[in-house]
């Protein structure tokens, strides 16, 4: 008897984003539509994109997955796409990459890359297949459904890191090279950025931020990132993406869109402002 496929449900339908399937496909296509994106020129090896509600970030998100959907038509759509995430609640040693055969969002079942997980988990100790530390994480959950928007036929592996050491983080960015030698692939970054109440605090900070991002300045994010300077919600995907992209041959990265919820929620200055930032990392064939 064929065994039954394993599909695991999107928890944070309904609170990080809409639970019912036509209001959450209109929010993210409106999003992905709205996005006024330059054509980016070569092929999309790598980006960034926020994490928090989609009322909050998800116009920033949609300038990725616009940028993403529309190079997929130019360049080729991807084979897989590699989406990293991080642990909010406690941490754990390397990097969690879920199970099973598809992920169920409101929008229907997401497709795994069940041989493209194996081939990253074989690569080292640090990476392993579990789906324990994605129950209920949403950080990279909430990308999933703009990528079924943008990318429909494209596969997934979605990780998570527990922690964001050096021997992690190098094992990571070189599992995605290897993997890129046999899969056209994509490595999205899930991050938020600065969280405090100063509105010209977080908006100062962050433009420091994009702009050693967009120069893949991995190693100076690292040293910013302190628990009392989260530079980046989420530093160890955005670490292992820029190393990914720079091994990939992406010289710069292309900045699309910044704001915080300062702007778009004035009332939260003062209380709790943060910052999202959208970025794409290509390489010329």
């Amino acid at each position: 008897m064929k065994p039954q496929p394993t599909v695991h449900r999107a928890l944070g339908a309904g609170r990080w984003f809409p639970g019912r399937r036509a209001e959450l496909e209109r929010m993210v296509r409106g999003f992905i539509e709205a996005a006024g994106v330059p054509a980016v020129s070569g092929r999309i090896v790598a980006a960034i994109s926020p994490h928090a509600g989609y009322v909050y970030s998800g116009k920033v998100a949609g300038y990725t997955f616009r940028a993403l959907r529309d190079n997929a038509r130019t360049a080729g759509a991807p084979d897989t796409l590699v989406i990293l995430g991080f642990t909010h609640q406690g941490t754990f040693e390397g990097v969690a990459l879920m199970d099973g055969d598809a992920i169920e969002t409101p929008l229907g079942a997401a497709k795994l890359d069940t041989e493209a997980a194996a081939a990253l988990a074989r690569s080292s100790s640090r990476l392993r297949i579990a789906y324990g530390p994605h129950g209920g994480e949403h950080s990279a959950e909430n990308q999933i459904p703009f990528a079924q928007v943008a990318l429909p036929e494209t596969k997934l592996v979605v990780g998570l890191l527990g922690e964001h050491g050096a021997e992690t983080l190098d094992a990571l960015a070189q599992a995605l090279n290897d993997l890129a030698k046999e899969r056209k692939l994509v490595v999205v970054a899930s991050t938020d950025l600065l969280h405090d109440p100063d509105y010209a605090r977080v908006t100062k900070t962050d433009r420091r931020t994009m702009e050693q991002i967009a120069a893949l300045d991995d190693r100076g994010l690292l040293v910013r990132w302190g628990y009392g300077n989260q530079v980046c919600c989420g530093i160890g995907p955005v670490v292992a993406a820029l190393r990914f992209a720079k091994a990939q041959g992406c010289a710069a990265g292309r900045a699309l869109y910044y704001c915080n919820s300062g702007d778009d929620f004035p009332e939260s200055r003062g209380s709790w402002v943060v910052g999202y930032g959208s970025v794409v990392f290509a390489v010329e064939p």
